[in-house]
């Protein structure tokens, strides 16, 4: 993961960040902040977003960044060479987070949609960094504009050749406190409970998966018993299923996943059943993501009335005679606002009423089209998306694999 934005530009450099720690055999071996180094080797062309950006007068050739990184710094100061495949999945990474469960009807969850929407709202303005967002805003409005690689973005690589760790950086990178990383917690009856960290094993998305459909996951990090003896090994494999899926449609209906974990299989053969609970996920997908008390993911709502509302409201105010405050040039630029600063522009220089107001009835209505009739977003889980998994053995024995 990246932690400053960066030029969009063939032969940029990366430096990144690990955003977890890497095990082999239940041992770290990479800790978390481990920095790589790559460039960017091509830009690909996003059809998707330039289509959508040029239909509110942006040009902007937008790309995606393709990035290979070639060189390790382990804590100590060494440097290691390395050889990974080359990555195009770079986004900036959502934790996703399961609530307590809701409370009430649909009237309250329609309540808490609307809350939730408004928070969404208020937080551009007065969430961190406010200026450079505040500064991107101004340049969406732009016809053409400079693109960059957003703070935040990460990438999933695998790395296409053997790659030897020196024994004493390995050692060095292993902090005493974090030699247990996930003790074993017990639930309200006594039962052993574990929160697993896995990487899923295949892309999951909306449009495709299909109820009672098969999935699984690989254990990342090792969990321990209050012994400090391993319960559940690292690289175990936990089988689930989709419990629902159901693709986006149109009249903005977004899509829905969910699924869970029955089993989880030890590098030794012996199968374990589990009662399990996704209570969260890294999302990197386009749409935002929101997930439920069930594990269940959506969309998360849009504001479908305010902006449409206020869009028409704004496209009106150039044919607004009976109002003589204001001038007419600034109605005009007040009214043109449905093809960013190009219609504004064309609306103050015109001079022409019904132009400005035709052009930010234009805007109003793609507003209302994306919002009440396009179809909705999928939810995508990509391949390797970082799972977290409340988990129950269903039999009280705790799992103690035999030390190697």
């Amino acid at each position: 993961m990246i932690e400053k934005h960066l030029p969009m530009r063939v032969g940029q450099p990366i430096h990144a960040q690990l955003i977890y720690p890497v095990y082999a055999d239940n041992t770290p071996i990479l800790p978390e902040k481990t920095i790589l180094i790559g460039t960017v080797t091509e830009l690909r062309s996003n059809h998707s977003r330039r289509i959508n950006a040029r239909i509110n007068g942006d040009f902007t050739p937008y790309y995606i960044p393709v990035v290979r990184f070639t060189n390790m710094i382990l804590p100590d100061g060494t440097s290691l060479s390395l050889t990974t495949s080359t990555a195009t999945d770079g986004a900036p990474l959502l934790r996703l987070v399961a609530p307590p469960p809701r409370k009430g009807g649909f009237i309250r969850t329609q309540w808490d949609y609307g809350v939730q929407v408004l928070h969404t709202e208020i937080a551009i303005f007065t969430a961190p960094e406010k200026g450079d967002r505040l500064l991107q805003l101004f340049y969406h409005q732009l016809p053409y504009h400079p693109q960059r690689i957003e703070n935040g973005t990460a990438w999933t690589v695998e790395i296409a050749a053997p790659l030897t760790i020196p024994p004493q950086s390995a050692q060095a990178s292993t902090p005493p406190e974090k030699s247990t990383p996930h003790p074993i917690k017990t639930d309200e009856s006594g039962r052993p409970t574990w929160t697993i960290n896995a990487y899923l094993g295949d892309q999951l998305t909306s449009a495709t998966a299909k109820s009672g459909q098969p999935i699984h996951a690989v254990v990342a990090e090792p969990v321990y018993n209050p012994d400090h003896t391993i319960a559940v090994p690292q690289g175990s494999t936990i089988i689930g299923a989709i419990t629902q899926a159901k693709p986006a449609r149109y009249f903005a209906r977004g899509g829905n996943l969910g699924f869970d974990f029955k089993q989880i299989v030890l590098p030794n053969g012996h199968t374990q059943n589990v009662q399990a609970t996704l209570t969260g996920a890294d999302s990197a997908s386009t749409a935002d993501l929101a997930m439920n008390s069930e594990g269940k993911v959506t969309p998360k709502p849009q504001d479908k009335i305010v902006v449409p509302l206020l869009l028409i409201f704004l496209a009106s105010r150039p044919l607004d005679h009976d109002d003589d405050s204001g001038s007419v040039a600034g109605k005009n630029f007040v009214g043109a606002n449905g093809f960013g600063l190009v219609g504004n522009i064309i609306g103050l220089a015109g001079g022409a009423p019904k132009v400005a107001a035709g052009i930010g009835f234009y805007g109003a209505a793609t507003s209302f089209y994306r919002r009440w009739i396009a179809r909705g977003h999928e939810v995508i889980f990509a391949k390797d998306t970082r799972l977290i998994i409340q988990t129950t053995p269903r039999s009280a024995a705790v799992l103690k694999p035999e030390p190697r």
